[in-house]
């Protein structure tokens, strides 16, 4: 080749993938002028998997060492799939607990008194399961829980596996949450704190409440707590 003539011009640079461990796959990390590790992988093609997938988080992904972050994701996803092959069990506290004739009475009166009952919402939780809705239910305690932690790294963490198990579009427990709440939790996954989930949180109780409390309380499995319990008047007469 001559000197004068011009260099065949170089491919275009493949973007590896910030995901894929065996650097065959291509994303949008580090491309259109995105060069910040923190950098969202929202389009994946894995040719050695032959995966074709689309990621549904939109918060900021800390910058890890490939390692760390390999062994992040592999313990979440096996996280995942142990909760995802089984039902989730009732706590053991809400099984054991024994509700007084009146107890079981007064969860007829409020759906919160209901919900401030261990017991109260272990059977609730119960018929939920049996409308395919248990995951409202999962949800409304994982909240509780997030808002009772006080280490930073936990509610971090929590605050994550919760968005993956009840928000994602990806998750088969996905809750039912309008598009302005949706678009609140992006926001502060940016920075998770113990309350990020507060107004999503809201919103399923009051779905519970209006729409699957009122069915419980003609259940037949209410009703047979109460028979089973017996009322005031029957044991009088």
């Amino acid at each position: 080749m001559s000197s004068h003539e011009a260099a065949p011009p170089a491919p275009p640079r493949r973007n590896p993938c910030c995901l894929c461990w065996c650097c065959c796959c291509s994303c949008s990390c580090g491309s259109a002028g995105v060069e910040s590790p923190s950098a969202l992988c929202v389009f994946v093609v894995c040719r050695c998997h032959h995966v074709l997938s689309v990621l549904a988080h939109t918060w900021p992904q800390r910058a890890e060492p490939p390692s760390s972050a390999i062994r992040n994701e592999e313990r979440r996803r096996a996280w995942r799939a142990s909760r995802e092959s089984r039902p989730q069990p009732l706590p053991s506290c809400e099984v054991c607990a024994t509700p007084s004739p009146e107890e079981v009475q007064s969860w007829a009166q409020s759906f919160d008194k209901l919900m401030r009952s261990p017991a109260g919402r272990g059977a609730f939780r119960a018929f939920l399961r049996t409308e395919y809705s248990e995951e409202n239910m999962l949800f409304w305690l994982a909240c509780e829980e997030l808002k009772a932690e006080a280490d930073r790294h936990a509610v971090d963490e929590k605050a994550r596996l919760i968005y993956e198990d009840y928000v994602s579009i990806l998750s088969p427990k996905e809750v039912s949450l309008d598009s302005r709440v949706r678009e609140g939790i992006n926001k502060k996954m940016q920075e998770p704190s113990a309350h990020t989930f507060d107004d999503a949180q809201l919103q399923i109780y009051t779905l519970m409440h209006r729409d699957s409390y009122p069915r419980f309380l003609t259940s037949p499995a209410y009703r047979a707590l109460l028979l089973q319990g017996g009322s005031p008047s029957s044991t009088e007469a």
